[in-house]
């Protein structure tokens, strides 16, 4: 051999034997900016276009720009909520299926150009952007793919306008942590005064593999993907903000029809659960509105979420493995409600108080078995807060136990674990015990660890010692171990007494003998029924009275059967003469099954009530209700 090729292999043989002792690789593997935005865990979605100014969930494309005129828009005071909450991201929805863009966009005129708000000159986009940096958070944008204003949608002059949007967003609003795309394409819509149904081929019209996603990669190459198949990060398949217990970071996404998965057209069955061993590194987006509805409604003040609620929201979605996208929701007038600001920064001590001390912070540790008994995978890695940093076994060492003893006896109610995920998600299992009247005591077990796990306990319990052991396919990489004690918030709102009808006042007089489970004051039971003829249901009053609206609350166990999307309401002093006084829709009811409050325009006199559903989330004609309310003036 010749000396220089013997010195140059001498040279290598120390790298060499250091790669050795790196656990090979398990699965698949996160992307550099999938890394980054684990270590994210939380960040904001910011609903408001003129669907706010007319009080609906989703806009139909037929408002007229000139009621978009906030009188004291200040997004530094929402993006400011937003850091006191402890949130790292703000995405502005500079886009929503009403096709109004907030940013003056050269592909259509239904944009804030066209507006009143500081006279067409505005760009709300770049106004977020700018606060979101100055409040210290990442900034990034949800563009909808379905637009129901634009005359084009349907045709191939839409699609490319719609990639004409993607490209201004992508290169005018400097580094983007997100860009965000869900699967609502198609149905009814303005559509430039046409008033129609219009559907397309999901799995074609957007060449989102082949033309649309491509933008952002060359773009915005450090901005993740969201949609409900990825490809950076998956809907968790609810918007209650909730991953299921085992929630694993892999996917292989499924299609309904065999063709490839796209927004929209995809087999969500796995989306909660992830696939152990899936194909690609898609982990779980857990999105959730911080009020019942994205857009703001007046009559939802007093159902902003409490901190306790965000907590728990928290610890069903980082806590494992996900991130939390809290949606927020502007008044009119262009800043958040008092309740949304005081709940935000309320969470934001929670979780500051909950996670200041790391109760196992200084703890002894020692391992049934360490890699090559090699310093660089040693247990007192998993108290140095670094997420990279890691305990490992040997090979062919697949369930290593490890013994913690803290400085002192205890008192906790939450552990922490995590995993090098540089390496994969390799832990099939955890089993928590602790050492009590001479022997291992179970505590917890926890499935699918990856970025971030945290396992609550049903009360605290006091300990100084403690073992975990690992269950996996290869050697194990664990690079945290921590114990803290959630932090009390007796926080409450001032709450709005809605002066409601009482149920013994009123009565169900159409369906059959269940029917009065609808006006049964629990939300848990549901009224279901055919509606053969006639097709609507009536509530009689004890008495005529002025009523301003009602409400809707849909089933809460998980069935779509008879749930309307669409609805009239009747009213009559009489029980014969009867007048239409009002018509809409549910339009994100299928993935946020919450109760959906019907506001009439003026305050009315009637003595019975109709209510009319059009279209249901189920075949034949079947209808369900888990409760009704009505509201007096």
């Amino acid at each position: 051999m010749k000396k220089s090729n013997l010195f140059a292999l001498f040279l290598l043989s120390p790298m060499l034997a250091i790669s050795q002792t790196e656990p090979a690789p398990y699965g698949a593997l996160p992307s550099e900016r999938q890394l980054k935005w684990h270590e994210m865990e939380m960040y904001t979605l910011i609903h408001y276009t003129p669907t706010t100014f007319q009080n609906k969930e989703w806009g139909f494309g037929d408002a007229d720009p000139q009621i978009f005129n906030p009188s004291k828009f200040d997004a530094d005071q929402i993006a400011r909520a937003a850091a006191s909450g402890g949130f790292k991201g703000l995405i502005s929805v500079a886009k929503h299926h009403d096709g109004f863009c907030l940013w003056p966009t050269k592909t259509t005129t239904y944009s804030v150009a066209s507006s009143p708000w500081k006279e067409g000159k505005g760009d709300m986009v770049k106004e977020f952007m700018k606060a979101s940096h100055d409040n210290g958070l990442e900034f990034g944008v949800y563009l909808s793919a379905w637009d129901r204003n634009d005359t084009r949608y349907g045709s191939k002059a839409y699609a490319d306008a719609y990639r004409d949007q993607l490209r201004e967003l992508m290169s005018n609003y400097g580094p983007l942590f997100t860009s965000w795309h869900d699967g609502a394409n198609g149905g009814d819509g303005y559509y430039g005064g046409k008033n129609e149904k219009r559907t397309i081929d999901r799995s074609t019209y957007y060449e989102w593999h082949e033309k649309t996603w491509p933008i952002v990669r060359e773009l915005q190459p450090m901005a993740m993907i969201f949609s409900d198949v990825g490809p950076d990060m998956r809907w968790v398949g609810n918007e209650k903000g909730f991953a299921a217990e085992t929630s694993w970071a892999t996917l292989t996404p499924r299609s309904k029809d065999g063709k490839t998965p796209v927004p929209g057209e995809v087999d969500d069955s796995n989306l909660p659960t992830g696939d152990r061993g899936g194909q690609y590194w898609i982990p779980a987006e857990c999105d959730v509105p911080q009020r019942p509805g994205w857009f703001y409604h007046e009559d939802q003040n007093d159902k902003v979420k409490t901190p306790n609620q965000l907590f728990e929201i928290y610890l069903k979605s980082v806590g494992r493995g996900g991130g939390m996208n809290l949606g927020l929701a502007p008044m009119p007038e262009g800043v958040l409600h008092d309740n949304d600001v005081k709940s935000l920064a309320a969470f934001g001590e929670k979780i500051k108080a909950t996670f200041a001390e790391n109760l196992a912070a200084g703890a002894q540790a020692k391992a049934s078995n360490v890699r090559q008994n090699n310093e660089k995978f040693n247990v007192q890695h998993l108290f140095d807060q670094d997420r990279y940093t890691y305990y490992a076994s040997d090979d062919n060492v697949h369930n290593p136990s490890i013994e913690i003893t803290l400085p002192k006896e205890q008192e906790f109610d939450l552990i922490r674990l995590r995993e090098n995920i540089k390496l994969g998600q390799r832990l099939d299992s955890v089993q928590v015990e602790t050492w009590a009247n001479n022997a291992w005591q179970p505590l917890a077990k926890a499935t699918s660890i990856g970025a971030n796990r945290l396992i609550k306990l049903y009360k605290p319990v006091k300990a100084q010692k403690l073992r975990v052991t690992l269950y996996a396919p290869v050697a194990p990489t664990l690079s945290d171990f921590a114990l803290f004690k959630e932090a009390p918030s007796d926080f409450k709102f001032d709450v709005l007494d809605r002066n409601k009808v009482p149920k013994d006042q009123l009565k169900m007089i159409s369906g059959d003998k269940n029917a009065a489970l609808a006006l049964d004051n629990n939300t848990s039971t549901v009224w279901e029924t055919l509606l053969s003829n006639p097709k609507y249901v009536e509530i009689r009053l004890a008495k005529t009275q002025q009523i301003i609206g009602m409400s809707y609350t849909p089933r809460s166990d998980g069935k779509l059967a008879g749930v309307p999307t669409k609805y009239e309401v009747q009213l009559s002093m009489d029980g014969k003469a009867w007048n239409t006084v009002h018509i809409g829709e549910f339009s994100n009811i299928k993935a946020n099954a919450t109760p959906q409050n019907i506001t009439f325009s003026a305050p009315q006199e009637a003595h019975y009530i109709r209510f009319i559903p059009k279209d249901v989330l189920s075949a034949d004609k079947a209808f369900s209700v888990a409760e009704f309310e009505v509201y007096l003036k």
